[in-house]
């Protein structure tokens, strides 16, 4: 499976040099002009890394990097031509996970997202909000104790997590589970309901997965 990169670039010609170079990689890279559209689209849709140039229109990329770190933990790597220590601490400040100072060469970007997404796999807990989650062990940890989670329950409530403060409709969940695919809405929400009860969310007063009617649900720890 093809690693996705959400490009937010203004510059045409970079734009499409960073894309035509990450595909020959097997980067599947999606790319905005527009840091308003660009947020837009990442609230509905999951991506790998970030690639984000600062001197962007509408809206300096500086504040699309703090609007991504409100709600997600995806990884962003800056690519500036504002390349002084002063801005470089600033990306680092707001959490950034490097900073490529313009002009470099394609390939150099390539090598900073593999040792980027190398340091995140590598990490085995990740903390979201008030739980650490292990891919790899397919483990879930609540204040540091063991959640049991079937598998199914595991791979939706991590992929509530990566999503965390988005919409996920019902079906976005079965896509990005091993449940079938003809599987009922229903079937969907008991295993939301399972996982609630071992977390200890009241869904009339939620404090991490709420329900969109509707639509579907949102984690929102």
């Amino acid at each position: 499976m093809s690693r996705r990169v959400l490009l937010i670039e203004d510059d045409k010609q970079m734009k499409e040099l960073i894309t035509d170079y990450l595909s020959g990689y097997g980067y599947e890279t999606v790319s905005f002009s527009d840091p308003k559209a660009a947020l837009e689209n990442f609230s509905k849709h999951s991506y790998d890394i970030v690639i984000l140039d600062l001197m962007l229109p509408k809206m300096d990329g500086f504040d699309v990097c703090k609007k991504i770190k409100e709600f997600s933990d995806i990884p962003v790597i800056i690519s500036s031509a504002r390349g002084d220590i002063g801005n470089k601490i600033h990306g680092f400040e707001l959490g950034a996970d490097d900073y490529l100072a313009k002009p470099y060469e394609p390939r150099e970007l390539v090598l900073r997202i593999e040792a980027v997404l190398r340091r995140v796999q590598k990490s085995g807990r990740v903390k979201i909000s008030d739980f650490e989650i292990d891919e790899s062990g397919k483990e879930l940890y609540m204040d540091n104790y063991p959640i049991e989670l079937t598998k199914v329950e595991f791979q939706i409530f991590s992929y509530l997590l990566k999503n965390r403060n988005k919409v996920v409709s019902r079906e976005q969940i079965i896509n990005a589970t091993s449940l079938p695919y003809d599987t009922k809405s229903r079937t969907v929400d008991m295993h939301i309901s399972n996982i609630r009860h071992k977390i200890g969310d009241d869904p009339k007063k939620p404090k991490y997965i709420k329900s969109v009617w509707g639509i579907g649900y949102k984690f929102i720890g």
